[in-house]
């Protein structure tokens, strides 16, 4: 009986507990339906942030992240692997968090605004001659824009057909510059801020911003540089294929010989002026005054020799030019349309080991794209092939180049018709990783919006390799560990917003685009030029000017393992 009755306490004990954790159960599922009801009650500005929260996350927790380190079966990881799991669930913390917690993650991701004034970025007022507000925010930054002759701009856009023997120019220069609209009917681009942008347009871009620059002055006394708005590329782009070098040369001549009138040019004579030439430097160093040679003299002129001009490809022996991005087709209006391509980019499902687009150039007896095109063709699932030869229009509709980019872990980038390609930028909006074949495509060029460590966006492998068929591109790319592929795409994705043009019509708040890192970079050169002049130091000093790529890219003109791809050949 007493064992009978033991049995029974312990069973009501039993019962007992039972039900204690069926009520603590019950409250649990009540509190978890609580949150889950008080999340579906945010409102559209924190909607707006769920880029800015999963980048964050993304960053905040990258090295925790368990990641094989061989370097086979890359596709696997890049499908439905750890990375894009990952990224899932980034994405739903934060759809299921309280709207009190997505304020606070959101806090954590804004930039310091105190920091951002002491810089000069995110703020909006024109800062005229006769303004004292933010003369301290904009000391040593007031620009003083001319006021050309309409014949060097503005009359050249009005007369857009004439800009092309091949194509009419007047769709792609209009929305100040961009061109018209894109329909994102593939869903592979975002729903705002895509154009179908010519890379020739940059100068009406680039002089479009610099009227919303915030700290332009009408006093040109104050101003720590001076801009020149002529659009050089447009000009001689009419004239390219024209026999006539005087009509080539008409326009440039003018121009210097209006700038050489002005008080401002004579108080530095032309070392704090700067001008965009939105072609490559090779369309504005004609070597020779023969009819049949090629493009103008503008780079050549010695008022142009003492200015800073900026162009899409410079050279890599002189030290008047200096390469900005070529122009993309996104141009985004707000920092959140930025983000929220980068999130995207970061979500994209990479099936392609390496991709190319482009064409073959048989007439070149240097080119290794045929060899490229070989070698992707072997390649079969691994590589992805976009044909532009000629009949093709695949390769100038953006949405096929970004849904081939998109979908691709790298990216070839080998030389063209010239070093510099706009597939670069292209490929970087796409979070692809460039793979270059030669180091003046970009490491030499883009010093002011790259990494001087090459490494940590892209991959170099020897042209003169690829040529003599010493290495083949499948095999090197696969090698690469994913650790390594993932480090190297987050830098990419991190360079997009600096590698872009925002809207002209519009203003990031605190990001920097391609236009902002421009601007720093021109007057950090031009008031080192004033520093050392008012030292007395010479500052056309030649001596060094042959191996200026070195010098500005490693500040030496020592002996470098890239010398044999700079070594000059006859009339260059």
């Amino acid at each position: 009986m007493q064992d009978r009755g033991a049995m029974e306490s312990v069973i009501g004990k039993g019962r007992r507990k039972f039900w204690y954790l069926m009520l603590a159960s019950c409250l649990l599922w009540l509190l978890l339906i609580y949150m889950y009801l008080s999340a579906l009650k945010v409102d559209e500005d924190h909607a707006s942030n769920s880029g800015h929260i999963v980048e964050s996350q993304v960053k905040e927790t990258r090295s925790a992240l368990h990641v094989s380190a061989t370097g086979n079966a890359i596709d696997n990881f890049f499908i439905g692997g750890d990375w894009d799991k990952y990224l899932e669930e980034a994405s739903k913390t934060y759809e299921n968090s309280r709207p009190d917690q997505r304020d606070q993650m959101v806090a954590k991701e804004k930039p310091d605004m105190e920091s951002a004034k002491q810089t000069g970025v995110g703020k909006t007022a024109v800062i005229e001659s006769n303004s004292t507000s933010g003369s301290e925010s904009c000391s040593g930054r007031y620009i003083y824009i001319y006021d050309l002759p309409s014949r060097f701009n503005d009359d050249l856009l009005k007369n857009c057909k004439s800009l092309n023997e091949w194509y009419n120019m007047c769709p792609y220069v209009s929305n100040n510059g961009l061109g018209p609209k894109l329909n994102n009917f593939e869903r592979e681009l975002s729903d705002n801020g895509w154009f179908e942008t010519n890379q020739f347009t940059l100068e009406v871009i680039f002089h479009n911003r610099m009227k919303q620059y915030n700290c332009l002055t009408n006093d040109s006394s104050l101003a720590s540089a001076i801009f020149v708005p002529y659009y050089a590329g447009l000009d001689i782009g009419r004239y390219l294929w024209h026999s006539d070098r005087s009509m080539r040369d008409r326009d440039s001549n003018s121009l210097v010989k209006w700038l050489r009138k002005r008080p401002e040019w004579k108080k530095l004579w032309g070392r704090d002026h700067f001008m965009v030439a939105g072609r490559i430097t090779w369309d504005f160093r004609r070597l020779k005054n023969w009819n049949n040679d090629w493009g103008n003299r503008l780079m050549l002129l010695p008022e142009s020799r003492n200015m800073t001009v900026l162009t899409i490809e410079a050279s890599p022996w002189h030290r008047n030019d200096f390469a900005i991005p070529y122009p993309t087709y996104f141009h985004p209006a707000t920092d959140e349309q930025v983000l929220q391509w980068q999130n995207k980019m970061r979500r994209s499902k990479r099936r392609i080991l390496f991709s190319f687009a482009g064409a073959q150039r048989p007439n070149m007896t240097d080119s290794i794209r045929g060899e490229i095109i070989k070698q992707c063709q072997a390649a079969k699932k691994k590589c992805r092939l976009l044909d532009c030869t000629s009949g093709s229009r695949k390769c100038y509709e953006p949405t096929y180049v970004m849904k081939l980019f998109q979908s691709s872990v790298f990216c070839l980038q080998p030389p063209g018709d010239s070093m510099t390609r706009r597939s670069i930028f292209d490929s970087i909006l796409a979070g692809c990783i460039p793979v270059f074949f030669h180091p003046g495509s970009g490491y030499v060029q883009y010093i002011w919006y790259f990494p001087k460590d090459h490494n940590q966006y892209s991959v170099f492998i020897s042209a003169k390799k690829v040529r003599n068929q010493k290495v083949r591109i499948e095999s090197l790319l696969s090698r690469i560990t994913k650790t390594k592929i993932m480090a190297m795409r987050e830098m990419v994705i991190k360079l997009i917003p600096g590698v872009i043009y925002a809207d002209p019509a519009s203003r990031l708040e605190n990001l920097e685009d391609a236009f902002d890192i421009t601007i720093d970079g021109v007057l950090v050169r031009i008031e080192r030029i004033r520093k050392d002049i008012e030292k007395g130091e010479n500052v056309s000093d030649d001596d060094w000017e042959e191996f200026t790529w070195k010098k500005s890219l490693f500040g030496t003109i020592g002996k470098h393992e890239w010398d044999p791809f700079f070594a000059r050949k006859e009339n260059t």
